[in-house]
């Protein structure tokens, strides 16, 4: 059998599928945005997460719905590429795989300084703003340690996936439940310290905006909850995914939802939102160290704790951002849409190995970016996507009514049209605040669309006839009975 006319092999259980998931929704994000929650909306911080998280759930059951209904890897592109015509989803696959890799590049950095600072709470280590750079003698050059263990970081992991679907999903299991546990350590202390005081939420407000500072915080935290989608990137590689995937869609969102509302009110609540804002991307360790005993047993203080869980958490989300990107262009590729090499699986790893090394150079790449504007980039992608996803839902029902859905939300259409409105509003948002701080990320935006519109023009001047007119592949799932 040739590699393309093979499917990757179903080696996720519903667990694995949810920790993938909860490991990129649980990522930097918990640690880096709730100080600038709380910078832009006060208390009301708690209130910015529990709105986007409903805002959230509104897409995860069109997700739901689309993933039962097409389960094909390949996330919203596979739904996106069913629907619309060919370059509609080509320009969806295009966005999507950019924006996880751009995330991935942005995970990779964020763990190099935890990591950095974990070595030296341990004294491994000077403290990482004192740390040489690191001398490379083949290209005679040095580069900055944070640079470089951002590549080894990337490069590990890359190296997993290539070779073992199953072992990058035990590894992403394992260390999301860590990173959970050391979330709910520090939950737990937060509570039971006397420290703990439900004054810090009033008034809820800021003064001045008022609640009108809720929906900027809302559209610069809303990444944070970005990570559901990921796992309808493997569907295939799940077991029974017309039943998992919805259920570990609802599981992984709704334990983010609690595990975020849990850690920010324990934030607020000691250190107070200004105290908080004031910390930065460091104020959930400042939060811990404040109210956490010292001498703990292998972690020496709860400011270490929260370092330790961002190490995990920055592994976790970059792990499965590894798998999401690859899977968008190993779909993409066996679509026809991108190198036909990208949609083949390797001979003997049964992985998507070409994909995967190839979203890994474009990753490592985006290291390069500015990090603000690479972030925001990355934020509108996925809202752009999130948009057109609720859009295929509604456009399926009406095209497809006999289609067999395993999973049919309930209330249709109230919740792809609500879905829609919201995300068009924190795109709108977001869009006003870029052109007011960060031109560079629309201008860069702009650029990625456009590159994409040649890259397809010259993907079609490459493709025979043949290729335009053959079906994808041998193993084409029958989605209709």
């Amino acid at each position: 059998m040739s590699n393309k006319s093979r499917s990757p092999q179903a080696e996720l259980g519903l667990l694995d599928a949810t920790m993938i998931g909860m490991g990129a929704m649980i990522g930097a994000g918990i640690f880096v945005l709730t100080g600038l929650a709380a910078e832009l909306a006060g208390p009301a911080a708690i209130l910015v997460f529990a709105l986007n998280g409903v805002v959230t759930a509104f897409t995860g059951l069109s997700y739901a719905e689309l993933a039962a209904s097409i389960p094909k890897s390949g996330g919203g592109y596979a739904f996106v590429r069913e629907i619309f015509d060919d370059l509609s989803s080509f320009i969806m696959g295009w966005m999507l795989w950019f924006a996880y890799m751009i995330a991935g590049a942005l995970y990779a950095l964020g763990f190099a300084p935890n990591f950095l600072e974990l070595l030296h709470v341990y004294g491994v280590v000077a403290p990482p703003e004192e740390v040489s750079a690191v001398a490379v003698p083949l290209f005679d050059v040095t580069v900055p340690p944070a640079f470089l263990l951002a590549f080894v970081a990337v490069l590990g992991l890359v190296a997993l996936n290539a070779v073992s679907t199953a072992a990058s999903g035990s590894v992403e299991t394992i260390f999301t439940v860590i990173k959970v546990g050391i979330l709910l350590v520090f939950v737990a202390f937060g509570l039971t310290s006397s420290m703990f005081s439900g004054a810090e939420f009033q008034p809820l407000f800021p003064e001045g905006s008022g609640a009108g500072a809720v929906l900027p915080a809302m559209g610069l935290t809303f990444i944070a909850f970005e990570g559901y989608d990921l796992i309808t990137t493997v569907t295939e590689e799940v077991k029974n995914p017309r039943e998992n995937i919805p259920k570990a869609i609802f599981i992984s969102l709704a334990a983010t939802v609690v595990v975020y509302l849990a850690v920010v009110t324990v934030a607020v609540g000691t250190l107070g939102a200004q105290g908080l804002a004031d910390a930065g991307e460091a104020g959930i360790a400042a939060a811990a160290t404040s109210f956490m005993p010292t001498g703990l047993p292998i972690i020496q203080n709860g400011g270490a704790l929260i370092v330790f869980g961002a190490v995990f958490s920055t592994l976790t989300a970059l792990n499965a951002v590894v798998i999401a990107s690859s899977r968008v262009a190993f779909s993409m590729g066996r679509e026809g849409q991108l190198l036909p090499s990208f949609g083949q699986l390797h001979h003997r790893y049964g992985t998507p190995f070409v994909a995967i090394l190839a979203s890994a150079v474009v990753m490592l790449g985006s290291v390069a970016l500015p990090t603000q504007s690479a972030g925001n980039m990355s934020s509108l992608f996925f809202l752009l996507s999130f948009i057109i996803v609720n859009v295929a839902v509604i456009r399926l029902r009406r095209e497809r009514p006999a289609m067999n859905r395993p999973y049919k939300m309930p209330f249709y259409p109230a919740p792809p049209l609500i879905g829609i409105a919201l995300n068009l509003l924190l795109t709108g948002v977001l869009v006003e605040y870029l052109l007011r701080t960060d031109p560079l990320a629309l201008a860069l935006s702009v650029g990625w669309i456009l590159l994409g519109g040649i890259a397809y023009l010259g993907l079609n001047r490459l493709r025979t006839p043949t290729d335009q007119t053959e079906p994808t592949t041998d193993t084409e799932i029958t989605l209709e009975d």
